[in-house]
């Protein structure tokens, strides 16, 4: 029996059911897991897409949110599908991120599945290396938005961003002793309605006055259109927090499907973020800062309100992204360390990666630019480059007519690859001319 008929076999197996195996301790409903979700994607994301409008213009900008929109949706969707039947092949009731990519090389080809170790080992490292990036960029974002108000109202003190990430480590390390997405959910809720206030705080100085279109570009000069990509991507992305969600619901199977908790989710996340993105770009044009609250004005107080949310909104996300990296490292060491050292163990671990990402953020406070370079490399592998190739594995046997599926998983990676080589070559020339402005 060759391996094609065997996942067909084991895919078909109605006496096996993961969902029916998994034993989870603290389940979510659908409610929560879809606002677990929501958090992931939604965050300082929505707030750098006028930027990204900015460098795109704001004709090119719908068009390529839309799509980011579909490419990264249709990601997560493959990636969940593939997991499922790994899960039902392999007769276990869940899998993590990183064991999925093991096991679609496991059942793979022969030839590739020397490489199965390999590869859980690499997504591992993605995951860590993304949501440590994401982590450096929250700590930043909250630093920045605190730097402003306290530079407003406490003018007998000023100093630079580089103290208020220091400041804000201290609440982070207590915030990141949580050790249940259970009881992540309600700082999720409270996080999303204090973003969606602050959404339509941006919403409202927007729209207060005539917008002019004038000098707003349609389609901007090719040269920044990867800057755009990157923050789109970075924006939209929350692949790495899918699996947890997933594995993590009362009723998974609820998951995909039309209407499923993915499909409302990544409608939400596209609408919104088009209309703050190319709104937002009609108001403030290439003036535009890392997160537009940074552009509203520090006198009005729905402007300090929306300051003042966003930094709070920010940091109750944070646990949830930081929730990954624990993850991670948790599996990497929890083999070594002693049973009796394992709750000693996860709060050192767990504030040293704090100070970690607050050290980066010290060492980098360039909020755009952070921004910019964890989307094009670390989320462009997490969201696209992986899931196109594991998909791929898996369904070698059966890549559909005209071997569909391999080619439009050649269109995904390869629009990956593009999206890290340029992005990121866009980034670091821009932190290098900065920083020889500051020189000179």
């Amino acid at each position: 029996m060759d391996t094609k008929q065997k996942i067909e076999e084991a895919i078909q197996d109605k006496e096996y059911n993961p969902y029916e195996h998994r034993q989870v301790k603290k389940p979510n409903s659908d409610i929560r897991s879809l606002a677990n979700l929501l958090k992931a994607s939604l965050g300082s994301g929505i707030l750098a897409m006028p930027l990204a409008f900015s460098n795109a213009g704001w004709g090119f900008g719908i068009v390529g949110t839309v799509i980011v929109a579909f490419v990264c949706g249709h990601c997560v969707h493959i990636f969940v599908n593939v997991s499922r039947g790994c899960c039902k092949a392999m007769r276990k009731p869940l899998l993590n991120y990183a064991e999925t990519c093991e096991a679609a090389f496991s059942i793979g080809p022969k030839r590739l599945r020397r490489f199965a170790r390999f590869a859980r080992i690499f997504a591992e490292v993605a995951q860590l290396l993304t949501y440590l990036g994401v982590c450096c960029i929250f700590t930043v974002l909250i630093a920045d938005s605190i730097k402003q108000l306290f530079d407003r109202y406490v003018t007998s003190v000023i100093v630079p961003v580089e103290y208020y990430c220091l400041a804000i480590l201290v609440p982070l390390c207590l915030m990141c002793q949580i050790r249940h997405l259970k009881w992540l959910a309600p700082f999720s809720l409270v996080a999303n309605v204090l973003l969606v206030v602050t959404f339509a705080i941006c919403i409202f100085y927007i729209f207060k006055d005539e917008i002019t279109l004038n000098d707003r570009k349609v389609i901007g000069p090719a040269v920044r259109l990867p800057a755009f990509l990157s923050t789109v991507i970075f924006a939209m992305e929350g692949i790495g927090v899918v699996m947890p969600v997933e594995n993590a619901m009362k009723k998974p199977q609820h998951f995909l499907g039309c209407p499923s908790v993915l499909v409302i989710a990544m409608t939400f996340i596209m609408l919104l973020y088009t209309v703050l993105g190319v709104f937002g770009y009609f108001r403030y044009g290439d003036e535009l800062k890392g997160s537009i609250t940074l552009n509203l004005p520090i006198d009005d107080w729905p402007a300090v309100c929306a300051k003042a949310f966003i930094a709070i909104s920010i940091f109750l996300t944070y646990p949830l992204h930081f929730f990954v990296v624990v993850g991670v490292l948790t599996r990497f060491t929890e083999p070594y360390i002693k049973k009796k050292y394992k709750n000693l163990s996860q709060v050192l671990g767990r504030t040293a990666v704090v100070l970690f990402c607050g050290g980066i953020g010290v060492a980098l406070p360039m909020l755009e630019y952070i921004t910019n370079i964890v989307g094009a490399l670390f989320y462009s592998i997490l969201g696209l480059v992986i899931p196109g190739i594991v998909e791929t594995i898996f369904r070698w046997q059966d890549l559909g007519k005209y071997k569909w599926i391999l080619w439009k998983n050649v269109i995904i990676v390869l629009f990956g690859v593009f999206c890290i080589i340029s992005g990121c070559a866009v980034t670091v020339g821009d932190i290098i001319d900065r920083l020889k402005g500051r020189m000179e």
